[in-house]
This record gives structure tokens, sequence and C-alpha cells, in this order.
């Protein structure tokens, strides 16, 4: 069936819907990942985030339930140039389009990915109405202009989980471990799986914890997760991040850095169109060491906000030179912009999990 793609400025985009029936608003975005599609598609960072994929043909391996980064899907629409109906994989369970049906995502194929990905980086991120079967394009394109955008809104609250939990991976957690407390601003699976790997006790608490409650549980460290949207939508978050530091060691991932940045009393802005994709160059500035990086934001920590008495730059991003990490220069605060998780994506960047410990270790 034919869908309609409608953005707010009055491009629309045509295709062949395959997965769920509806109409979605969402902020159109592209991704420039080859592989790791299912991860994307369950990475709640992307929640209010309609997708692009820049490589054109997805869904050659198919789907399973291990290549899942949440409980399901979070995106609000999917769009490909090309789907590949019968995939091929040892580990594959299913294809793509049964699995985006089955969780009622919009998705659409035979788009002409090229110009739209092209239309977003000379106009930047914008909001859009995806939608399935006849329907006017102008009454899409109003739809999408009155939409809400990601700027100021809150979007952990629709992620973070109701309540904290214990995370095990199925093995036994570590005797004598250390606890590391998780703030859940949308994390992925992956994040909690690395903790787990390397002899950690994981407690997950939801985002609105309070910083007295965190420590309560005593842990050896603070991990602040991914998420999804704008951080200075969730205040909350900041103002407990704020009352975290100075008592306990910290690691800020993604969001995480942001809301972070915003404790320190830095700003952050809104990229034109962001990075998405896991083949982003990033400069360690102490080594000169390069990663490929996998990222997913579309806000950005200003560097010149920072108090460079106070915070010292780690981590440049090569393709624009936006910031991508940071320190504390007296306090055990580390964070940065991309995924050292990856899931899906190169794992140049593992080892900073190892510099967290390390620097709980110190800090004891």
């Amino acid at each position: 069936m034919r869908a309609t793609i409608a953005l707010e400025d009055g491009r629309i985009f045509e295709g062949e819907s395959f997965g769920a029936p509806g109409k979605r608003a969402g902020e159109v975005v592209f991704n420039t990942s080859m592989t790791g599609y299912q991860e994307i598609l369950t990475d709640p960072s992307y929640k209010g985030q309609i997708v692009t994929m820049t490589y054109p043909l997805i869904g050659n391996y198919g789907v399973n339930p291990k290549d899942v980064e949440s409980a399901g899907p979070k995106v609000e629409g999917f769009l490909v140039r090309e789907l590949c109906p019968f995939p091929s994989n040892h580990a594959a369970t299913g294809p793509l389009a049964d699995y985006l049906l089955r969780h009622g995502v919009i998705a659409i194929t035979e788009v002409d990915t090229r110009a739209l990905t092209r239309h977003i980086r000379l106009a930047g991120a914008m909001r859009c109405v995806i939608a399935v079967g006849e329907h006017a394009p102008d009454d899409l394109v109003a739809e999408a202009q009155a939409a809400p955008g990601l700027v100021g809104r809150d979007m952990v609250k629709e992620v973070t989980c109701p309540e904290g939990y214990e995370f095990s991976d199925g093995s036994q957690p570590a005797a004598g471990g250390p606890l590391i407390v998780v703030y859940d601003f949308g994390v992925k699976r992956n994040i909690l799986r690395s903790l787990a790997g390397m002899g950690c006790r994981v407690r997950v608490v939801p985002a609105s914890t309070s910083a007295d409650d965190a420590l309560a549980l005593q842990p050896a460290g603070i991990l602040l997760s991914n998420g999804p949207g704008d951080p200075a939508g969730a205040p909350y978050a900041v103002r407990e991040v704020r009352g975290l530091i100075g008592r306990a060691p910290i690691f800020g991932i993604c969001l995480g850095h942001q809301l972070l940045g915003l404790a320190l009393g830095g700003k952050t802005y809104k990229l034109k169109f962001g990075h998405r994709g896991s083949n982003h160059p990033v400069k360690e500035l102490s080594t000169g060491k390069i990663d490929i990086t996998c990222q997913n934001h579309g806000f950005c920590v200003d560097i010149d906000s920072l108090d460079q008495d106070q915070v010292e730059l780690t981590h440049l991003n090569l393709n624009d030179m936006t910031l991508e990490g940071m320190r504390h220069k007296e306090l055990p605060i580390m964070s940065v912009q991309y995924h050292p998780e990856a899931s899906a994506g190169p794992h140049d960047a593992r080892r900073l999990f190892g510099y967290f410990l390390r620097m709980i270790e110190m800090g004891r």
C-alpha cells in the first residue's frame, strides 16, 4: 500500500508500506549505519523520531531476540530504500517486516532516502508525518507543522523504568563486585550488560530518583545513561545530577553527558541534523587516539559555556569539532557524548568502562 512522508517545510516523499498501518508524527532524522537496524529500532534514544536509514538494503539478516536494546521498538517510524523480504542469517527468527508489524511500527520502503537525507542535511532535522493509505499531502504537511517538536520537551519520562530493579543478564552477579547505580533516562541494555560483564552489580533506578535516594543504596559509582530528546526538557534530572556531584564517582553517557554538562553550569544546544550512526570519528585529546564510534543524539553541550578551570575537555568530534567528552579536574567525574557500549557499532571505546571502574578504585 502506498505511504506518504510529509515534512513541515512542505516537502513530500512517497513509498510503499511494509509495517503497521496508520499515521504517526515525529522528527525525521537519518542514520548512517550499514548494520544494526534492530538495535536502532529498539534504542530508547530514538523516542519521538522517524529514522531514515542511508544504507540502501535493510532487513537482509532478519531479526532475533538478542539484538534488542529495550523491550521493543521505540522509533515513531522507519524509512528505507529497499527492504529485503527474505532474510538469510543463522540467528534470524523472522523477517523485519513481521517484527515491525507485530510491534505496531509504521515502516516505508521504496523511499528516495538519498534525496531525503540530502534534504535533512541542508534544511536540518524537522517535524514530519508519515501515513499509510490515501491522504491529502497538504493536510499531512499541516499536521507536521502542528506536531510538537523536541526542543524543551521531556521525552525521558516516556522511556524511563517505572520502578527500580536489579539487572541480571542471566549470569551470577559477582560476589563483592562494585555496586553501580544506573539512572535510567532511556538506558540501552548493552550498557547494563557491559557493566555486569566487568563484574559489577547493577541497580537501575528511574530518572526522577532523588540524589539522596540513589546514594542511600551505597553505590561505588553512578552511571547516567543515554536517553531521548532535549536535556533541558528534564530539569528534575539536572537537579538530581547536581545533587550527586562530589558525593560519588559519576560516568555520563550521551544524554547523561548532556545532563552532567547542565549540572556543571554549562549550556546545551540543538544540532542541525544530529549525529546518528556507527562511523563517527572521535579524538581522545590526551593520547591523540582516534576511535570510530556509535552515536545517536540531536543535542550537544556548548564547549564555550563550560568553566574550563573546572572541566577538562577530553574528546572532540572530528567531523564538526563538537564536544564528545569531558572530565572534572578535581572530582571523579567523566562523561562522553557517544556510546562506548556500541550495539550496534564498533567496540573501539569499550575501554571507557574500564576507565570508570579504575576511577572508582582510585576514589576508594
